[in-house]
């Protein structure tokens, strides 16, 4: 039977061994394949690095650590990664053992322990739950071996965690289904509570933008001070640590200057192997520098430094902060309860995550209890997906004349697209209007009853847009005169955002007068009247 116990810095070669022939050379914690950075973690007071040994003649058969550095504040929050088990001694239990000691190692020492299991099977994610972790969230794409790699959160509490727990959590619409699962999983009531008027923070441009630099940090350091109190984003890193330190740990800053002064800063850590990057603070004198902040990290990622996932812990009690980065592209994908320990009490967060490559997700394998998490996060992403090729389109369509950028790509954001092959039928003359269509590419026919010749051709324009004023069945039928794309636009999801957002809905139902008045005074019969 293989022992258990805490790693010796004799055992650094094979467990680095162990990464090797279990992942290869791509493995994406770069740290676990170097002897000098597996050293240092045997003797480091912020890990447990175990090992399980073949105890006769001590080779590593298995490694596991616990990573107790992963939040400021001195929050008791761990993350229990990097199990794995050498191919030649799968199958004797030892993944088990590894999770066993852990727990025994670090349960007195922490609150909240989380581990990021691999899809690419379930293996570590049965071991996650036969331990007593249960999923939390879904991450897509966050890892990068040869390829991108999705990671299902497991997450535990421990001690008091919960008793510390604050009540009632304010989030977003977006946000709340993933709450309810996570607090479900975690046999905890849930109490959040949907906010769905949350407005974003302000969308100015009127700022310099420059990297923090030696001169910057006194100010901003000043700035942190006054905002304590409103700490909306989470991470392992602050301002506070020092310059030393936020270099060592690949932690920057991009700081918003109003007519030299500055006024504002966004802190993130940018890892260039793994092209991704994690937002840990944000700081500013007033509001009015958030959005630009969040946009312009945003652009920076994109344009200028490759980065394909970008990840942040906003807080579950401050809905503008959840609706500003949402509207920024990032999407809700986790949601962890008392993750945060702030003052007296601790706090829930929402992980959100903004993915800039196409978001061609294969389904993953996760534990029953993950798949409705995982499967909900990724109907997000992939209708996000569409949102490139809905807002080109929007821009030739009078229905959204006047929108801006941002107000179009919030309404491409709830729908989703559809293929039909040519002669398939979109909807029926006595269909129920429940969407619209908006043609992205190819040609649909409208058909009177009875009638096999089409009475109107649509290209690059809406169908059935006359459903989101009246509830009457269509008068006319509509079939694809080609292969065609569509995105469709479900009323409810149409009437629930235009709920929250007057300005959204006030440019649609102007246009929407316009668009049916122009269709009305162009047709010779009804048959436009679709």
């Amino acid at each position: 039977m293989p022992e258990v116990r805490e790693a010796k810095a004799s055992d650094v070669l094979g467990i680095r061994d162990v990464f090797m022939t279990t992942y290869g050379e791509e493995y994406p914690y770069h740290e676990f394949l170097e002897p000098d950075a597996l050293t240092r973690m045997v003797f480091s007071d912020n890990s447990i690095l175990l090992v399980a040994v073949e105890p006769e003649s001590q080779k590593v058969l298995g490694t596991a650590s616990v990573v107790m550095d992963v939040g400021a504040f001195g929050d008791l929050t761990a993350e229990f990664g990097r199990l794995a088990v050498h191919p030649d001694a799968r199958g004797q239990g030892v993944g088990g053992l590894l999770m066993e000691a852990r727990l025994r190692y670090a349960r007195d020492r922490i609150h909240v322990g989380i581990v990021e299991n691999r899809v690419a099977h379930a293996f570590s994610q049965r071991i996650s739950l036969r331990y007593g972790f249960v999923p939390v969230g879904f991450l897509p794409w966050k890892l990068r071996f040869i390829g991108r790699e999705s990671v299902a959160l497991y997450l535990q509490h421990f001690g008091e965690a919960v008793a510390l727990r604050r009540n009632h959590p304010r989030v977003i619409p977006e946000a709340f289904p993933l709450a309810e699962f996570s607090l479900r999983n975690l046999g905890i009531r849930c109490d959040a509570v949907v906010t769905d008027s949350a407005v974003s923070y302000p969308h100015i441009e009127d700022f310099e933008l420059q990297e923090m630099s030696t001169d910057g940090y006194a100010t901003l350091l000043r700035l942190q001070r006054g905002r304590v109190h409103r700490r909306e984003v989470f991470g392992p890193v602050r301002l506070h640590y020092g310059l030393f330190q936020l270099q060592a740990r690949r932690c920057n800053y991009l700081i918003a200057r109003r007519s030299g002064t500055i006024v504002g800063a966004i802190g993130f850590l940018h890892d260039k192997n793994e092209k991704s990057v994690r937002v840990v603070e944000l700081l500013s004198v007033d509001d009015q520098p958030i959005h630009f902040l969040i946009r312009s990290l945003e652009t920076s990622c994109r344009e200028d430094w490759q980065v394909e996932y970008i990840e942040v812990d906003v807080n579950a009690y401050a809905p503008q902060m959840q609706q500003t980065f949402l509207e920024c592209g990032f999407l809700p994908c986790g949601y962890l309860p008392a993750i945060v320990f702030h003052e007296v009490e601790r706090l829930d967060s929402v992980r959100m995550a903004r993915l800039l490559v196409p978001p061609e997700i294969p389904e993953p394998e996760v534990t029953e209890l993950a798949g409705p998490i995982a499967q909900h996060v990724l109907s997000r992403f992939r209708r996000q997906g569409v949102v490139p090729a809905v807002s080109e389109a929007m821009g030739e369509v009078v229905f959204f004349e006047g929108m801006t950028d941002e107000q179009a790509v919030t309404v491409a954001e709830i729908c989703r697209t559809a293929t039909y092959q040519e002669g398939d039928e979109v909807f029926r003359v006595d269909g129920e209007p429940a969407e619209m269509f908006l043609v992205l590419r190819g040609r649909v026919g409208l058909f009177a009853p009875g009638q096999t010749s089409p009475c109107g051709i649509v290209e690059r324009d809406l169908i059935g847009e006359s459903s989101i004023v009246s509830p009457r069945d269509h008068t006319l039928a509509a079939r694809a005169l080609s292969d065609c794309l569509l995105a469709v636009i479900d009323r409810g999801r149409l009437e629930q955002l235009l709920r929250r957002r007057t300005d959204i809905a006030m440019i649609l139902y102007r246009n929407l007068a316009r668009s049916l008045a122009q269709k009305l005074r162009r047709s010779r019969s009804e048959c436009d009247l679709y």
